[in-house]
């Protein structure tokens, strides 16, 4: 297998004839984009916006221009060289088969399984773990096109009926359905439209599930306001629907918040009684209510409302159990019992660690099961009911995990874990006794014995100290050659965390390496790590990126010249950040479905929920500080910029592909470098991407070949 690699990799930086990237830049004129005057005064500031008519995506114009960059685009990526290679080579590890842990519910047992001959995942079911496989759903069979996608899918507790959610082009937007597990129908009543934000929550006797409605776009009706694109979310609310009847006779369980900012959504404890709504505030605050549902008389009582911390609770028996960063940014565990909920009877079960941060928590067969972070790597710990440690459970190593899955009047659990170097594997644990078995792996036609793990520690610009992962060759000299890939993402108190990515394989194939620090404004070092990286201290994210890559040149793993950066999303944001702050830093830039006008995002998708992380245009002094590092306004003419690829997606409902097509705009008209600014739009594809395989493979051929030629690893 080693040899095999060995040839392909030989395959791919020996491919010879192709043009160079100043050659294919030169050779490229942009499409030609119209250029407005166009000016604000916000809180007192000018503020330019010449490519505003990009916004509307529906416009003819918008159209034609979308349609010419894509094709310029992909033209230039197929003429380069060691792309088919590459593809080849990309196929190969990602059309594999593997399996998901199981979700045990009654005597059946659900999975999703992947096909090394099928585009995408497919739900399965067994009687009993040893029974016979039979398909449940199929997405592959869906839409003749493959545009229809599988989203969230739940069983009742009887593992007889599963409620699962439908989406077009893999976009957001969904419709809830309800399929019998016996018999594979399909109900033509249970329909619900609306489910975006839906995660169903069944009931114990499987009659039906609580779930989060969400009201399309309209002009309002009778008793009903407006509802605008920006404005939605807020207009989302809790509804009840019970199995058989049309979901437009939905009890309605939780009225609207009306604040576009926030997030609802509902549970139902195991045993029926405690029905829980939560309110988020963004990323860093929670409100919790809850109801008796033993007491039909009496309304929502609010368990925990108006502080800025994070609650999630579960009711087990006759207790909550409190999962909470409440004076402690690490997270702690308490419980309360049920006849005494008010605060000054919650006890302390777990108290917050000194180093490690309470990721999560779960209830398995009467014990908690608490994933902890510690220096970013996944651990895992077994607590009795009373917070007492029972077991560390033993990880192959420094690693991610998601945690235990498993019920909680269950003893049997299943975790998976993965690692830069090892593929997802998946552990069968029984709770009780800890005893830990291999239950299924992932193989692939890998070898990653060449390759080591670090982890060291820079200072960032204000010398905090900043963690980063390194992948790289155990031969590697630090002469500066060496081609290095870093990405990040720095914000929503996301953890970046030492997992395992098949797609990377080429390019450390290729004699790369890859960097992945732990940015302020994630959650790998607890609350207080998230909030120095958002509102008016963003640019904390940012200096802690530019400390990244400033350290991989000083130490000579690489240098700038040799240095390429990748990042979607908030990722993408940062991506447009470290070009405009710091272009010559870098050689190629691959930026993907990203906020980067900071001044309208909130106008935009799901913009207005993100104001509690970024702060919003409308505030004065939020303004200052979103207008001080907007990538879109600080594009400078004259700059010379590294390459770019900017990967968008057309059903992006999420983040608005206007950011991509205004940021190329102002790039292309103002690069004085020879290298290119393309953009390539993924069609039938949501924020996520697409989720055919040969989409997969197409996107990160694309994306790797446009490194590799850039960086000149193909010649």
């Amino acid at each position: 297998m080693r040899s095999r690699i060995l040839i392909l990799t030989l395959t791919v930086l020996g491919f010879t004839g192709a043009a160079t990237a100043k050659e294919i830049s030169k050779k490229m004129p942009y499409p030609k984009t119209r250029r407005e005057q166009i000016k604000e005064v916000i809180h007192g500031v000018s503020v330019e916006d010449p490519y505003r008519w990009l916004e509307d995506a529906g416009s003819p114009e918008v159209k034609t221009w979308m349609a010419a960059q894509d094709r310029l685009t992909r033209d230039a990526l197929e003429k380069m060289a060691g792309r088919d290679a590459l593809t080849s080579r990309l196929k190969a590890l990602y059309y594999v088969d593997s399996i998901s842990a199981p979700w045990h519910r009654g005597q059946r047992f659900f999975y999703t399984r992947t096909h090394a001959d099928r585009e995408k995942a497919i739900v399965y079911y067994r009687d009993g773990e040893t029974g016979p496989e039979r398909v449940l759903l199929d997405p592959n069979t869906m839409s003749k096109d493959g545009t229809v996608s599988l989203g969230v899918w739940v069983p009742n507790y009887q593992g007889t009926q599963v409620a699962y959610a439908i989406r077009a082009n893999n976009s957001d937007e969904a419709t809830l359905q309800l399929i019998d597990v016996a018999t594979g129908k399909v109900s033509s009543v249970d329909l619900i439209e609306g489910a975006k934000y839906a995660q169903p929550s069944w009931t114990p006797s499987g009659d039906g599930f609580y779930y989060t409605f969400l009201p399309a776009v309209s002009n309002g009706s009778k008793g009903h306001p407006p509802i605008t694109v920006a404005d939605r979310p807020g207009h989302a609310e809790i509804r009840f629907h019970k199995i058989g009847t049309d979901p437009k006779s939905d009890l309605l369980i939780h009225a609207r918040t009306s604040d576009p900012e926030t997030f609802i959504g509902a549970s139902i404890s195991r045993d029926g009684r405690w029905l829980f709504t939560s309110v988020q505030h963004g990323w860093n605050a929670t409100d919790v209510y809850y109801r008796d549902l033993h007491d039909k008389t009496v309304d929502w009582k609010p368990f925990v409302v108006g502080e800025k911390a994070q609650f999630n609770v579960f009711a087990w028996k006759d207790h909550f159990y409190i999962h909470t960063n409440f004076e402690a940014p690490r997270w702690r565990m308490l419980r309360a019992d049920v006849k005494h909920l008010d605060r000054a009877s919650w006890i302390e079960i777990v108290p917050q660690a000194s180093e490690d941060v309470l990721e999560n928590f779960e209830l398995i067969g009467g014990h908690l099961e608490l994933l902890y972070l510690r220096n970013a790597a996944s651990e895992i710990q077994i607590h009795s009911l009373d917070g007492k440690l029972v077991r560390n459970v033993p990880l192959p190593g420094l690693g991610a995990s998601s945690g235990i899955r498993g019920e909680a009047d269950d003893t049997e659990g299943y975790f998976d874990f993965t690692s830069f170097t090892q593929a997802r594997q998946i552990f069968k644990i029984e709770i009780p006794s800890g005893e830990t078995k291999l239950w299924a792996e992932v193989k692939l036609p890998i070898d990653a014995s060449p390759y080591t793990v670090e982890q060291v520690w820079y200072p960032s610009k204000d010398g905090t100290k900043i963690s980063m992962f390194l992948v790289h060759r155990k031969d590697l000299v630090k002469d500066g050659k060496t081609p290095f890939l870093l990405t990040g993402y720095g914000g929503f108190n996301v953890s970046m965390q030492p997992s395992f990515s098949s797609g990377l394989y080429p390019w450390l194939e290729a004699g790369g390496g890859f960097a992945v620090p732990n940015l302020r404004g994630g959650g790998e070092y607890g609350e207080a790590w998230h909030q120095a990286g958002m509102l008016d201290k963003k640019q904390n994210v940012f200096d802690d990126f530019i400390g990244a890559a400033q350290y991989l040149i000083k130490e000579k793993y690489t240098r700038a010249d040799r240095l390429a950066i990748r990042g979607g999303s908030n990722g993408g944001l940062l991506m447009g950040a470290a070009i405009t702050q710091h272009p010559e830093l870098f050689r190629a830039v691959i930026c993907a479905v990203p906020l980067l006008d900071m001044v309208r995002f909130h106008r935009f998708g799901s913009g207005k929920t993100w104001v509690p992380e970024y702060g919003t245009a409308e505030d004065a002094s939020q303004f200052q500080a979103l207008f001080s590092y907007s990538p879109y306004h600080h594009v400078k003419k004259g700059t010379k910029y590294p390459a770019l690829l900017m990967m968008s997606a057309d059903a992006d409902d999420r983040v608005d592909p206007m950011h991509a097509r205004k940021m190329v705009a102002e790039l292309q008209a103002a690069n004085a470098s020879e290298h290119p600014i393309w953009l390539r739009i993924e069609q039938h594809s949501g924020h996520g991407g697409a989720d055919l395989v040969r989409q997969a493979v197409a996107m990160s051929a694309d994306g790797y070949t446009f490194l590799m030629h850039e960086l000149g690893m193909t010649r």
